[in-house]
């Protein structure tokens, strides 16, 4: 039950602090770059290995493209993995695309409930979700990982490995830094994870 995990590279919209959610944003050149760096370092790690691992993204294209560049950068094929809907990251509704500041000028009340429970706050839109609810897809998929696995998604999903696997509290998991050129690690039977050196 082995999982190295990676956050997809950099977007214009992260650059810019905005609500990304499940609209499918490119990688931009330092995205590249991060997702490059980080098959590098599965490679060190993994070395001869790799070839016993499923290699699994979320279907947006970020991750896709993140998944390829460091496969690519491993050596390996970079078309050679599947994606998995339950690893797409949490949609915030009507607020994906904006700034939390812009949020802040339309609907102050709604982001001030927000900075009280971010774990479980849901925000407007009919298909928007909260860490909580995506938690519960997280947790689905990790009841089906059954061998040594490479996965490539987003920041929600790895706030909601940190609290499944590790036990992190709602109020820390939601307010983890999640890099975006690190590879995390995680044991889920051991209930251990732990960002790389």
């Amino acid at each position: 039950m082995l999982i190295y995990a990676i956050r997809h590279g950099q977007t214009d919209w992260n650059a810019e602090y905005r609500l990304q959610g499940q609209k499918d944003i490119p990688l931009n050149e330092t995205g590249r770059g991060q997702a490059k760096k980080n098959g590098v370092k599965l490679g060190e790690i993994l070395g001869n290995e790799a070839r016993h691992y499923d290699f699994v993204a979320s279907p947006l294209s970020r991750t896709r493209e993140t998944m390829e560049r460091a496969r690519a950068a491993m050596g390996l094929t970079p078309e050679l993995y599947r994606t998995d809907d339950r690893l797409k990251e949490l949609s915030f509704g009507d607020w994906e695309g904006r700034t939390l500041k812009e949020v802040g000028g339309f609907s102050p009340e709604l982001l001030h409930e927000r900075e009280n429970d971010k774990w479980a706050f849901v925000p407007p839109g009919n298909d928007a979700e909260s860490y909580e609810i995506l938690s519960w897809r997280v947790g689905a998929w990790l009841k089906d990982v059954v061998g040594p696995t490479v996965c490539v998604c987003h920041g929600g999903v790895i706030r909601s490995l940190f609290r499944l696997v590790g036990g992190v509290s709602t109020e820390d998991a939601a307010e983890l830094p999640i890099p975006q050129d690190a590879v995390l690690r995680i044991d889920a039977e051991a209930k251990t994870i732990g960002w790389m050196e």
